[in-house]
């Protein structure tokens, strides 16, 4: 693991485009559903327990959270989607910012897609592929809580979600990924450090 994660620090959040900080270095964002676990494998890969707020409460990351690893480098958690009891103009809202976000950054080197593995590609998730594809930008699909599967069908699970995204003409690379048992953070690495440095 590159020392760099160790060192992720809480740079700043922002609600609105103008708060985001200054457009420049290389930055990943994760995106995904609001309980995929998006916070917990930004955690793992940091080997930090609280780097990332995490909570039993879907919907908690409502602001775009910017980590510095350096003063060139950073990782970004992009705010949840698709958790019902979020009011419809706040859903909305974070539509908006996400959507200038991916299409605007000139940092955003890479997308990395956290997938529940029991429920991936749902239609939100699609649609965020769909965001990235069309600004050309590199997707790394990590399909979480893989400990709940055995391997063999999380194996086949990855198998099948890569086959979908063919199909559909979407470039990604994919990876079962377990925050509880620390399994396939050697793999995402390998992907973050390619984009990063």
């Amino acid at each position: 693991m590159n020392p760099l994660y160790r060192q992720a620090r809480f740079l700043t959040s922002a609600a609105r485009i103008k708060g985001l900080p200054p457009d420049e270095g290389r930055e990943v964002a994760f995106a995904g559903r609001s309980n995929a676990g998006k916070s917990s494998a930004i955690n793992v890969l940091c080997d930090q327990r609280s780097l990332a707020r995490t909570s039993k409460t879907p919907g908690r990351t409502q602001m775009i959270n910017f980590f510095s690893l350096d003063g060139q480098r950073r990782l970004v958690d992009l705010p949840g989607y698709g958790y019902a009891r979020v009011p419809v103009a706040m859903r909305d809202a974070w539509r908006r910012l996400m959507s200038r976000y991916l299409s605007e950054r000139q940092s955003l080197v890479g997308l990395v897609v956290v997938m529940d593995i029991r429920h991936p590609l749902t239609g939100q998730d699609r649609e965020m592929l769909g965001w990235a594809a069309a600004r050309g930008l590199p997707v790394h699909v990590l399909l979480t809580k893989a400990d709940k599967l055995r391997r063999g069908p999380a194996m086949d699970t990855a198998r099948q979600v890569a086959a979908a995204l063919g199909e559909a003409g979407i470039e990604a690379t994919v990876q079962p990924f377990s925050a509880l048992r620390r399994e396939g953070v050697e793999d995402a690495h390998g992907v973050l450090d390619d984009w990063l440095f």
